[in-house]
């Protein structure tokens, strides 16, 4: 089942699960904005209650800063986050706050089903994610994230 207010997008990467969790959370400045934008990685704890920040830079000089707080990790299964927290539990008001939700559950021959998904408190909100290009920027990232963990191996 999945939750009323959830966006996803699932891609099965030909690579180990421990690899592709490696990409993930050794690696994630490679991989985590959509090319030609860039990572700065300010924060990854990964915990509950740690931090998770990092700082997006655009071609044309854009930088997006986004602060958030860990809710729970899996080890190697599941990292859950949200943008509505910043360290300490402090609510920050988001004009786009959410859950976000990735997976890694192997399936067969090796591979990893990693799955990315954004849960939102109301309908308004996920569409409005999906209309600035959630599915197209996660499945590019997704992609990267790929290439990251096949180069790893």
């Amino acid at each position: 089942m999945t939750p009323e207010h959830e966006i996803a997008i699932e891609r099965r990467i030909p690579a180990p699960v421990d690899t592709v969790w490696r990409a993930w959370t050794e690696h994630l400045p490679k991989w985590w904005a959509p090319r030609p934008w860039t990572t700065e990685l300010l924060g990854l704890d990964l915990h509950p209650g740690g931090r998770f920040a990092t700082t997006m830079r655009g071609p044309g000089g854009e930088a997006m800063t986004g602060e958030g707080v860990i809710l729970d990790v899996a080890d190697r299964q599941r990292i859950v986050f949200t943008n509505a927290f910043a360290p300490g539990w402090l609510p920050q008001p988001q004009r786009l706050a959410f859950v976000g939700f990735f997976t890694f559950d192997a399936d067969g021959d090796g591979a990893t089903l990693y799955r990315a998904a954004a849960r939102h408190w109301d309908e308004e909100t996920a569409k409005m994610h999906a209309e600035m290009g959630f599915e197209g920027g996660w499945a590019m990232v997704a992609q990267q994230l790929e290439a990251v963990a096949l180069g790893l191996d």
